[in-house]
């Protein structure tokens, strides 16, 4: 998981998920650019809490991403940033398929007390 360090999250913030499903020719590039914008989201984005690059177990060549933002502004601010731009660009002929949802933290989780 890649998490921005900070102080406790509050309850409500702004969740994505994206599906994309990577030609598999060009799956270990893919994942090299979506590394890098996750690194770079984190570090110049301050609405960007969290976001992790996940495989999807059961789909070959498939990958989740979960992204935490304070609001959906900084959401918005994310597609807007160069980098961003910059990596949606480079992988847009890499991708056969994409979806989006996005949600509303109501509750944060977390590890049970012991």
């Amino acid at each position: 998981m890649t998490v921005r360090p900070s102080t406790a999250l509050p309850p409500s913030m702004y969740i994505v998920i994206v599906t994309f499903e990577i030609h598999s020719a060009d799956f270990g590039k893919f994942l090299l650019l979506l590394r890098e914008n996750a690194r770079t989201s984190l570090k110049l984005e301050p609405g960007c809490h969290q976001f992790d690059v996940c495989a999807d177990l059961a789909q070959e060549n498939t990958v989740v991403l979960y992204e935490v933002y304070e609001s959906e502004e900084a959401f918005d601010a994310h597609l807007s940033m160069p980098h961003f731009k910059a990596f949606d660009d480079l992988v847009k002929n890499m991708v056969r398929g994409k979806s989006i949802r996005k949600l509303a933290r109501l509750e944060p989780g977390g590890s049970p007390a012991h």
